[in-house]
């Protein structure tokens, strides 16, 4: 397993890398293949340690954050939750989504906005591009939950390929967003 670590606000020793390491390479037996572990580790005003641990496995992507008093508990705490998701996951797409789910090549690339940029009143700070794989709708719901996101654009398998968008209602409920051929 690769890893990627970023510190915001916070020094972090190389013994907590290192232990973080340890305990999140045991998630790698989950996988078939070689993941990527993006680490953050944060520090609130009150003290609280913030870890944020995103697997990346073959296009899809395991999100979590905890925060506690202590980074190491923190990193405990994150490996078992992403241990939770990536098992309970795992399950469903063997059992909802087609074969081959997890082995689709599909990385988000982030880009940011430059500061010389003309401002104006709607100003863009982050602009995302990655490329969109044909999938079912309800894959396209795991992924958005997974990632932790309010929507989620794809190319509908079942659709001729028609850009579509999954989102969150307020009511607990998902929508599909079809665009019309007119």
């Amino acid at each position: 397993m690769k890893f990627v670590y970023t510190e915001k606000k916070v020094n972090v020793r190389d013994s907590v890398k290192e232990y973080a390491e340890k305990k999140i390479g045991k998630l790698d037996r989950l996988f078939r293949d070689e993941s990527t572990a993006y680490v953050t580790f944060s520090v609130q005003k009150n003290h609280r340690c913030i870890v944020e641990l995103t697997l990346e496995n073959r296009g899809m992507f395991f999100r979590v954050s905890e925060n506690t008093s202590d980074m190491l508990a923190s990193i405990d705490s994150a490996v078992a939750s992403i241990e939770r998701q990536v098992r309970k996951n795992k399950t469903r797409l063997a059992k909802r989504i087609r074969e081959g789910a997890l082995e689709k090549d599909f990385a988000p690339v982030v880009e940011e906005a430059s500061p010389e940029e003309e401002e104006t009143d709607f100003k863009i700070i982050r602009t995302k591009r990655f490329s969109i794989k044909p999938m079912s709708p309800e894959e396209a719901i795991l992924q958005m939950n997974l990632l932790d996101h309010e929507f989620f654009v794809f190319k509908d398998q079942d659709e001729e390929d028609l850009i579509s968008i999954v989102y969150k209602r307020k009511d607990g409920g998902y929508g599909l967003i079809v665009p019309d051929e007119a």
